[in-house]
């Protein structure tokens, strides 16, 4: 069983970057700050099929995050191979956040995030594709619009809430993230995302409640998530991810 196919511009990576996608590393000298980071993940459905995904991505400083990535279900000939750009522009007291995604099978999206605030933050997001095939492994409603708002504590911990939902071909489908990030001695982190759900499954409407936990290290981390209905498909998911930043 391969994870169901839609349009997809990767929102997430791009509007809230202390939403559900992977955390930076904790702070670092910058000499001595990881440009590469290498992820796998594995996911196990309610019906007893199984995907991996394999990511790798560099950060350039001048020029933003650069990725490349290949998924690889159970199903045959559903495999593909991804890539991406993303990166941070500061305007004023404005964070512009642009993406790019590319895919396999003449995929082609971008979506475009703007944040501000320090202490207090407030950010608004858009999502955009050409509708052709794309393997979702945000989970979230893609083509759409997001809003967030949070806090950051000064010893770097942090609390937002994240409103996504479709505005193109399922405007039933909303997400909505309760995030809460916090820092912890020798340079570790614990984000923790608890997500509430409701469209239409299948005919019906539902409401479920998912979540991830992220452990990170300063060169390692772990996350391990539970979606229900992923994708608004009928399939529950487990997801585990191990990545490492060199």
């Amino acid at each position: 069983m391969k994870i169901p196919i839609c349009a997809a511009a990767g929102l997430l990576s791009c509007v809230l970057p202390c939403a559900t996608e992977e955390a930076p590393a904790p702070a670092t000298k910058e000499a001595d700050s990881p440009r590469w980071k290498l992820t796998t993940g594995w996911y196990h459905f309610s019906n007893n099929t199984d995907a991996g995904d394999f990511n790798l991505r560099y950060s350039w400083k001048e020029a933003g995050n650069f990725w490349i990535g290949y998924y690889l279900p159970d199903t045959p000939d559903s495999d593909q191979v991804r890539g991406g750009w993303d990166t941070q522009i500061l305007l004023g007291p404005l964070r512009v956040m642009p993406s790019l995604q590319v895919a396999s099978g003449s995929f082609l999206g971008g979506s475009l995030g703007v944040e501000t605030g320090e202490t207090w933050f407030v950010g608004a997001g858009y999502g955009r594709t050409n509708l052709r095939p794309y393997v979702n492994l945000n989970f979230d409603p893609n083509d759409s619009y997001s809003i967030n708002a949070g806090y950051r504590w000064t010893n770097g911990a942090s609390a937002s809430v994240l409103w996504v939902q479709d505005i193109r071909l399922n405007p039933d489908q909303k997400h909505l993230h309760l995030v809460y990030r916090s820092p912890l001695p020798k340079g570790r982190r614990l984000t923790m995302d608890v997500l509430l759900k409701t469209g239409r499954v299948e005919g019906t409407t539902i409401y479920r409640l998912g979540a991830s936990v992220t452990y990170d290290w300063p060169r390692y981390f772990v996350r391990m998530a539970y979606d229900p209905h992923a994708n608004f498909a009928p399939e529950d998911m487990w997801r585990l991810s191990v990545g490492l930043r060199f």
